[in-house]
């Protein structure tokens, strides 16, 4: 579904990710760990163009996305929910998981909205509600579920957990999981790689912007390289 070729990005002259290659097979939870700074993110974001990869190619769905604009990457089939959430904190719950709908239109609104109150009950609850002043936990159950508005083929999350209380992290990875169960593809940035390698499939080791490890999830997690350097030697 998303494959990545030799992709380099840079933030002027500093060179953020180098030659990166990795893909994603269609109904798969992917993760992508490694520590703070390592480009993670960077990668995600090159999805959108934001920013633009300067060499390689990044394909979706047998198209090359490399140089589409963010609208158009956005309105065919993927949709992220961002690191730090960045839900709007003016607008309620309601209005927030609306404007999830701007890349595919208001016509299954209603509908899709029921189903994230089933798939997140605390919305539910706060429908009316501001979301400055909802929970960090809260606040990215939101973002996640306004993402999912959009009706995507391809999720991504950026560091789903950051933040959170330990209780709140396995709430969240728990709702993750019934997500994938619905045949969502998922790939999943994030440092909390205990929590992502349990979850995924497959994974992927980022150091210094470049892909040094792969496996499946369970063979990350026994790993004895990622346990020392991610896992704290567990």
């Amino acid at each position: 579904m998303l494959e990545f070729k030799d992709v380099d990005v840079f933030y002027g002259p500093i060179q953020a990710l180098r030659q990166v290659s990795m893909h994603i097979n269609k109904g798969e939870i992917v993760s992508l760990i490694g520590s703070n700074g390592a480009g993670k993110s960077t990668l995600l974001m090159s999805i959108f163009g934001q920013p633009r990869a300067s060499a390689g190619q990044i394909i979706y769905c047998g198209q090359e996305i490399t140089k589409k604009s963010a609208h158009f990457v956005a309105s065919n089939g993927i949709a992220q929910s961002p690191e730090g959430r960045r839900v709007f904190p003016d607008m309620t719950v309601e209005e927030n998981l609306l404007m999830g709908t701007i890349p595919i239109g208001m016509a299954h609104a209603d509908e899709d909205i029921q189903h994230m109150f089933n798939l997140f009950p605390r919305l539910k609850e706060r429908r009316n509600q501001r979301s400055s002043t909802m929970s960090g936990g809260e606040q990215q159950m939101l973002a996640i579920a306004r993402a999912l508005m959009s009706r995507p083929r391809l999720l991504l999350l950026d560091e789903p957990s950051l933040g959170l209380a330990p209780i709140i992290v396995k709430q969240i990875f728990s709702i993750l999981k019934d997500v994938s169960g619905t045949g969502m593809t998922i790939f999943l940035v994030e440092q909390n790689a205990n929590h992502a390698l349990k979850l995924s499939d497959r994974g992927y080791v980022m150091v210094n912007g470049q892909i040094r490890m792969t496996g499946t999830g369970q063979e990350l997690l026994v790993n004895p390289e990622v346990r020392d350097a991610y896992l704290g030697g567990h």
